[in-house]
């Protein structure tokens, strides 16, 4: 059972120390708890947060979910089973979009699950690091990549090795409680010419607008903060990062959806379901041809 939800209140803005917000929704934790939480807005910037939030040390109650497969990799059901075929296909997507523009070299993916795409990297010649909160995921990485190489840790303060070239974030940035003090971090590990890769949810695309409180992209309390292409784009430059490239993740809105689906129909599966969230998607994808806001977006940083 979840130990009492103590929650902490956010007072000022991380993108612009702006004091003064306004409610925009309230969701509920569809995962694990099925408390609700309230996502606000920065007047000055437009950024978005869930705010109260569950304090530092209740917060990790939220990933015990046995549906929570970032962390266990087990399938309990067809979404399940869907998210590890998605993630199949991308590992190769991932590891091309970054031979693109990088070789080989060294490779910390922060927030690394349970270790797929260490491991991915691992077999194509990379130096890899992971760094993983988890203690279930991360005990899962270690064992995938090998248990003679203890390669994922639990703290950034951990690793010792400097001037990587590759640093990824896929759907991370929005766990993390303080993201200035994880991006000074980063900074100082990346090498001169080190590249960044950070996937988040897009709050602006035509997905979330369609399903409001029930879009997957929220996924409160786990998800702190909901990013526009601006808010984002004003974070990192306050961090001293340019965005290099904007690529779409066009299979989330897909993904995303379904499990959105699933909230709406409080956890019913059928055809109707899942034709709804494909068209959902095409229509979601077919909106961003035109104006840029996928469901999903990769943004390829370096320093400025």
């Amino acid at each position: 059972m979840m130990e009492e939800l103590q929650r902490e209140v956010l007072k000022i803005c991380p993108v612009c120390k702006g004091k003064e917000f306004n409610n925009v929704l309230t969701c509920e934790d569809y995962t694990y708890s099925q408390e609700h939480f309230d996502i606000q807005k920065c007047i000055l910037c437009n950024f978005h947060f869930t705010n109260p939030r569950p304090d530092a040390k209740c917060i990790h109650n939220f990933y015990g979910s046995p549906d929570y497969i970032s962390h266990t990799g087990k399938t309990q059901n067809i979404l399940d089973s869907i998210y590890l075929g998605v993630r199949t296909l991308t590992l190769r997507w991932k590891y091309r979009l970054i031979l693109k523009r990088k070789k080989r070299g060294k490779l910390l993916d922060y927030g690394c699950g349970s270790g797929e795409f260490l491991a991915y990297m691992d077999k194509r010649g990379w130096e890899v690091f992971g760094m993983e909160p988890s203690a279930l995921a991360r005990d899962r990485a270690n064992q995938l990549l090998g248990a003679e190489r203890r390669l994922v840790e639990e703290k950034l303060e951990d690793m010792e090795h400097k001037k990587l070239d590759v640093i990824t974030l896929w759907h991370v940035l929005e766990h993390v409680p303080d993201p200035n003090k994880l991006l000074t971090d980063l900074k100082l590990l990346l090498a001169d010419d080190g590249l960044i890769y950070i996937a988040v949810p897009n709050f602006e695309s035509f997905d979330a607008q369609y399903y409001g409180k029930y879009w997957a992209g929220y996924d409160v309390p786990r998800h702190f903060w909901h990013f526009s292409h601006s808010t984002l784009q004003r974070l990192l430059s306050n961090m001293g990062f340019a965005i290099r490239e904007k690529i779409p993740m066009k299979l989330d809105a897909f993904y995303v959806s379904l499990l959105s689906e699933k909230y709406k129909n409080k956890g019913k599966h059928s055809f109707i379901v899942l034709i709804k969230a494909f068209v959902t998607g095409f229509i979601s994808n077919l909106k961003a041809n035109r104006n840029m806001n996928y469901s999903s977006h990769i943004y390829i940083v370096h320093h400025q």
